[in-house]
């Protein structure tokens, strides 16, 4: 079993890769062709890009800092829970509730 989960974490991987190459393959290849520098070509304009609008760096590093603190929340809680479920210390407590609940019965 442990081994399909291996298998089917790296296919996803690759796919995720795949994906992400297929939407940056276009943008990557866009390119403004040359003139060729003949005797009709004309240089290209000069182009000016105008921003009017957006968001300011400070509210992306603060939105970067939440996720990223809420990743680092995550990981601990799932890494706690992963180590208590390994080593059996809900044991004693489960057994408890068990035996309370046999006795409701």
């Amino acid at each position: 079993m442990n081994r399909i989960h291996r298998c089917l974490g790296v296919l996803t991987a690759l796919g995720g890769t795949l994906l992400t190459l297929a939407v940056a393959a276009p943008a990557v290849l866009a390119t403004i062709p040359d003139p060729g520098g003949g005797p009709g070509s004309r240089p290209q304009p000069a182009l000016h890009t105008v921003v009017t609008g957006g968001m300011p760096g400070w509210q992306i590093t603060l939105i970067t800092a939440g996720a990223a603190l809420a990743a680092a929340v995550a990981a601990v809680l799932l890494d706690r829970a992963w180590a208590a479920r390994r080593s059996g210390a809900h044991g004693a407590g489960l057994a408890a509730r068990q035996s309370v609940t046999a006795q409701a019965d």
